[in-house]
């Protein structure tokens, strides 16, 4: 079906535009015309003097109303993290399974194929947040699945995995070069996280490769002024992109805007977001404005996509096109998707989701 929207705020990824219609048909963006100039051969659809930008890019969740993947290893629970997605203006997300066992770990792989044989939607692949971590810097994450790679556990895993396994999160301290290298091979994105490299190990891993560091400042080496650690690093080089968790409970406001003043379009935005669950190894229980362990050890967010880019703008003073591009294009530059999400303009994917004034969720399309 060839459809036009028209009577909105358009915001390329570029800058905002009006007075214009955005063309779509069979899923793919073919133009942005004058609102005067849509064909009559395309449906127009009025958005009221809302906004309308890409659908956002979330590269770290873990589930969503009620289902923890890496407990309920089902379509289903995709299904119901898509849902929680959309709720937020995500459309395209990489489910997250932590430091885990082996036998979640493969079970995870099936699960998203079988998701995708089933057109399962939103999905773009499998982030594996561990277990090839540093104890030190765990976290939330559970020791006793904390383990150092060989190079036949990743030559079985990359069999398994292959196509599916999008981005693996590892502390590069505790794996081999080899390692890193065998990963990268097969396209997965290597993210730093949950290190306490130091940051002649971060910089070395860094200018190996490795593209990507895991919501910064949380669980990696601080910057200080004798060792500038993980953090620095992520600051100093300037081909590394970063996530980040804009809640003001895992980053504090100001510690995300100095970051984006920073690196600028090297940052982007996850949500890093949980959900309630007290079976399976791991225990999320929510507080309010995060989820914790039963301990107290923070463990993940409530955030969605939206409330992530509305913090950005009201409580670290980022502007919103710089924010809503931490939320599209800068992840989508991450996961090599930047030929076709993240903008609007033609040939880029028809999802969109559409904002008031007020940075308050209108709908998702696509």
């Amino acid at each position: 079906m060839k459809k036009a929207f028209y009577n909105a705020s358009i915001f390329t990824g570029k800058e905002f535009t009006g007075g214009k219609a955005i063309l779509v048909d069979a899923g793919k963006i073919t133009g942005l015309v004058s609102s005067a100039e849509i064909p009559s051969s395309y449906e127009a659809e009025n958005l009221g003097g809302n906004n309308i930008a890409p659908s956002f890019i979330d590269l770290q969740i873990y589930g969503g109303n009620g289902m923890f993947f890496a407990y309920h290893l089902s379509a289903a629970s995709l299904e119901a993290t898509y849902e929680y997605c959309k709720a937020g203006g995500c459309l395209h997300f990489l489910i997250t399974v932590a430091t885990n066992s082996d036998a979640v770990i493969f079970k995870a792989i099936e699960v998203v194929k079988d998701y995708w044989q089933q057109g399962g939607k939103g999905l773009l692949g499998l982030h594996l947040e561990g277990p090839y971590i540093n104890p030190v810097k765990r976290g939330a994450h559970l020791e006793k699945y904390i383990k150092k790679p060989t190079e036949q556990e990743i030559k079985k895993l990359l069999d398994a995995g292959r196509g599916i396994i999008k981005m693996i999160t590892l502390a590069p301290e505790m794996c081999d070069e080899k390692i890193i290298c065998m990963l990268r091979e097969d396209n997965i994105v290597v993210s730093a996280g949950h290190s306490n490299a130091t940051y002649a190990e971060a910089m070395k891993a860094f200018n190996a490769g490795i593209p990507a560091a895991t919501h910064l400042f949380n669980a990696m080496s601080p910057l200080q002024s004798r060792e500038p650690g993980m953090a620095g690093a992520v600051y100093d080089n300037e081909n590394v992109m970063s996530s980040i968790v804009a809640d003001g409970v895992h980053v504090h406001y100001a510690s995300v805007r100095i970051s984006h003043k920073l690196m600028g379009g090297r940052l982007f935005l996850i949500t890093d977001a949980v959900t309630g669950i007290t079976e399976g190894p791991y225990h999320h229980v929510f507080k309010g404005d995060r989820y914790t362990l039963p301990d107290g050890t923070l463990s993940g967010s409530s955030l969605t996509m939206m409330k992530a880019v509305k913090n950005c703008v009201l409580h670290a003073s980022i502007h919103l096109s710089d924010a809503l591009r931490m939320a599209t294009i800068n992840p989508a530059k991450v996961i090599g998707m930047s030929d076709r999400l993240g903008k609007i303009a033609p040939g880029y994917n028809a999802s969109f989701v559409v904002f008031d004034d007020g940075l308050n969720m209108v709908k998702t399309i696509g």
